[in-house]
């Protein structure tokens, strides 16, 4: 990861409408633009009054008052901007990610407001895949880790030594583009149709399939411009002058498994899937300094706002 320092004395970390005009900055770069018909220059105006908080637009269209946080993550949320900011730039610059419990000591809230940041942020890059990896004369490579514990450490009622593989833990598959993006996903099981739909919809069949010796991939390897494997538990890792192997992937989930063991020491299946989009962001955009690589995930939060479900709809939806 390309590393540059940011100055934690910078008034958008401690003065709110620094961070507000900031984030203006990130999410509006032509301009305030409405966030429900997006329409912008002249017939958006900013509002003034001792009774109004700052930073509040009125859209002339459709005559509502909007503000910078109003369609993203930060939509209604008491947390200061300046806390958001923070936890943003803490986030991407920790290459095995922080926990929410140093986030808590670091910006000084309670351990439930840093969990809610962080989880809040890992949803802006999750779901927002473009197109295909891969392509002709690229190679992408794939395969299968598994999280978790190990099932003897657990309690006995919470072990599940009838699964499949992982013995209990999460398995997670991914496909890796040779210095190009990561792709990660939290799977039920590991098995050839799961890991074939995947497959199809996300590595363009124009590149080079690269993976282990595997059972599942050769017949999913016949649809590609060519397929070649390493076999691991022969001890062979490298192949063809350095040219067959897997350990660009490898290397990535050694990253991902530093991040759950030594910083959050257990994740919920429930949430993988959102740390494994905050680890393929910050891959995907290792090539950014610290500071723009914080600035492409605000950006990303326009447009994301989370919708819960309320407690009296359950019943009648």
């Amino acid at each position: 990861m390309v590393i540059s320092k940011f100055d934690v004395r910078d008034p958008i970390f401690h003065d709110e409408d620094a961070a507000r005009a900031h984030m203006e900055t990130q999410l509006w770069p032509h301009g305030p633009s409405c966030p429900r018909c997006g329409v912008l220059g002249d017939r958006i105006t900013k509002m003034q009054g001792k009774s109004l908080r700052p930073g509040v637009y009125n859209c002339k269209d459709c005559r509502k008052p909007f503000s910078v946080t109003v369609g993203t993550v930060m939509e209604r949320s008491h947390i200061p901007l300046t806390k958001w900011l923070l936890s943003t730039y803490f986030m991407m610059t920790a290459k095995k990610s922080m926990s929410a419990k140093n986030l808590q000591r670091l910006i000084g809230t309670s351990y439930e407001a840093a969990w809610f940041l962080f989880h809040r942020l890992r949803e802006i890059p999750l779901h927002s895949d473009s197109g295909p990896l891969g392509g002709v004369n690229k190679v992408v490579e794939a395969d299968e880790t598994y999280i978790g514990g190990k099932e003897s450490n657990k309690h006995k009622s919470k072990r599940q030594s009838g699964r499949q593989g992982g013995k209990g833990k999460a398995a997670v598959f991914s496909l890796i583009e040779r210095d190009g993006y990561v792709r990660s996903f939290h799977v039920a099981k590991v098995d050839s149709q799961i890991l074939k739909s995947i497959i199809r919809k996300h590595a363009d069949s124009a590149s080079f399939f690269m993976t282990d010796d595997s059972r599942l991939y050769p017949k999913i390897g016949e649809g590609f411009a060519g397929h070649g494997t390493v076999n691991h538990s022969a001890e062979e890792y490298v192949k063809l002058g350095g040219f067959l192997h897997t350990n660009t992937i490898e290397g990535f989930f050694a990253l991902v498994k530093r991040g759950v063991y030594g910083q959050f020491h257990s994740v919920s299946e429930a949430h993988l899937a959102r740390y494994l989009a905050e680890f393929d962001f910050r891959h995907n955009a290792r090539h950014m300094t610290d500071l723009d690589r914080a600035n492409a995930l605000l950006r990303g939060a326009k447009g994301k706002r989370l919708m819960y479900r309320q407690p009296d709809q359950a019943a009648t939806a």
